[in-house]
């Protein structure tokens, strides 16, 4: 009787996990490196937003490299066109500023694939 109750335990855990991975959207993983005028650009938050659904982010480590999360500790991005923009976080000092064209008013799109993706970035003032 014990076995019975683990084995069935297991099997509602197992089924669990299986059905909340699934209901995800299809996601791509994305990555790259952002520059200002072909210097690393350190601390800025890289925003992939699709036309429905949830944004994908990511700062950049003191080499301009990032990697997009969908969710907390989910890597990537939605599959299909994304427009992108660059913030500072909140409280940056010291921080160059980022054009119109690369910030809140972006126009810039891609297109996210199923897989693996790699955009760079270099803003220029």
């Amino acid at each position: 009787m014990a076995f019975c109750r683990a084995y069935f335990g297991l099997f509602v855990i197992l089924f669990l996990i299986g059905c909340s991975q699934s209901s995800r959207p299809p996601l791509g993983r994305v990555s790259g490196t952002i520059t200002l005028d072909s210097q690393p650009l350190e601390g800025v938050i890289i925003n992939f937003r699709p036309d429905k659904g949830r944004t994908a982010t990511s700062q950049t480590d003191s080499e301009g490299h990032y990697e997009l999360e969908y969710e907390y500790q989910v890597k990537g991005a939605l599959v299909g066109p994304s427009t992108v923009s660059f913030v500072w976080p909140t409280g940056a000092e010291d921080k160059s500023e980022i054009p119109a064209k690369y910030a809140a008013e972006s126009e810039i799109k891609y297109e996210v694939k199923a897989g693996n993706n790699t955009f760079d970035f270099d803003i220029k003032p």
